[in-house]
């Protein structure tokens, strides 16, 4: 029989022992990969500059950290409201990817993205 303990968190046996966690908690790493520098890459038709060497979304979130909330996206391909249509190339044909799985690159151009995204980046006076 479990019994709970004065704080929220601390659970004790019958015996008044006090119970381990099964799955201690991680310690969060970094919000962005290790950058060393900026690149250019456009959104909707607008120049910006993002850190090398990380996904679109979280490059998005870059841009504008208060509305990209982690909450909002599942990070993982699931909600696929991070969904874009991009440009490797200026070149290139527009190909469909979520945004918190394509890497940046320089050069790149996102020509479409989800309402989701447009959403969060309503600061950056996208068109």
């Amino acid at each position: 029989m479990l019994k709970r303990g004065r704080l929220a968190l601390d659970f004790f046996d019958s015996n008044q022992r006090p119970l381990q966690c099964p799955h201690p908690m991680s310690t969060p790493g970094p919000l962005y990969r290790p950058f060393d520098e900026l690149v250019t890459i456009k959104i909707l038709g607008k120049e910006f500059q993002v850190p090398k060497g990380n996904m679109l979304l979280r490059a998005m979130q870059y841009l504008s950290p208060e509305n990209v909330a982690m909450g909002r996206f599942c990070w993982n391909e699931e909600c696929q409201y991070c969904r874009v249509s991009y440009k490797a190339t200026p070149d290139g044909a527009p190909r469909q990817a979520l945004s918190c799985k394509l890497m940046v690159e320089p050069g790149m151009e996102v020509v479409e993205v989800a309402t989701e995204i447009k959403y969060c980046l309503r600061d950056l006076g996208l068109k």
